[in-house]
């Protein structure tokens, strides 16, 4: 009996340990590409994001590739990722070679999240240097960013109840952050998953219906998150589920 007991928990332990070792040898579901900004407004968000994602990575089995290159953005590279994901890269710190890329990657199916400054498009930005993307502004809801206030406290509240990224969220979530604002709302050519609530914070000029988290349906699989600003959204549980979920989502099979 003894013999058998002592067998029984060799046995065990063995199954204990194969399935803690092959955990780390299942092959990735996928494979995501993060281009991050070398903007020095956004480096302390960059720095708190990479372990971020690293950490995102291994708890949910896919392969991650985080840089600050962008000539990581070009047609053949791209291929090989099921995601990419513009962490504050604006479109115009791209060439134009990186963002024809970009668009054809986006136009062919593949996964898309912006974050925050990835969304600066408009009037502003455009320079006698470099041919405008209107494509990317077009993409991004017709939109075009107006200043945002200063940094403060506020709340965005989730809309849509039923899209797989913000379904199990809270209705509203409060964080610290740069509210970009924009020169109108984006809805009705975007689907709108979150908007911030102006009653919560100071703003430059009101939007009135202000979305702050919103998916272009032409492109399925791509989705923008405007708020993204402060390194501690790497600890927010609610941001941080956002993200994820938004990852996850974008890589899921088309």
């Amino acid at each position: 009996m003894k013999r058998l007991l002592k067998l029984c928990c060799i046995l065990a332990l063995s199954g204990a340990v194969f399935t803690f070792f092959s955990s780390f040898h299942r092959k990735p579901k996928f494979k995501v590409l993060v281009v991050a900004s070398r903007a020095k407004d956004h480096l302390n968000m960059i720095a708190a994001a990479k372990p971020f994602f690293e950490k995102m990575a291994l708890e949910n089995n896919f392969e991650l590739e985080f840089t600050d290159d962008t000539s990581a953005v070009n047609e053949v590279n791209l291929m090989q990722y099921k995601v990419f994901i513009q962490l504050h890269l604006a479109p115009f710190d791209m060439s134009a070679a990186q963002q024809a890329a970009l668009q054809q990657y986006i136009e062919n199916g593949g996964g898309w999240v912006g974050i925050h400054a990835a969304g600066l498009t408009g009037d502003m930005f455009k320079s006698p240097k470099r041919v405008y993307w209107q494509w990317f502004e077009d993409f991004m809801g017709r939109i075009a960013y107006s200043p945002h206030p200063k940094f403060q406290k506020g709340t965005f509240v989730i809309e849509d109840r039923k899209h797989p990224v913000t379904k199990n969220l809270p209705r509203r979530i409060e964080v610290s952050d740069e509210w970009y604002e924009f020169n109108k709302s984006p809805r009705g050519n975007v689907r709108v998953l979150a908007t911030a609530d102006e009653s919560t914070f100071t703003q430059n000029k009101p939007m009135g219906d202000h979305p702050i988290i919103w998916c272009n349906e032409k492109y399925p699989h791509t989705i923008y998150i405007g708020i993204g600003h402060d390194a501690s959204l790497c600890e927010n549980k609610d941001y941080t589920a956002l993200v994820r979920n938004a990852v996850l989502w974008a890589g899921s099979k088309k």
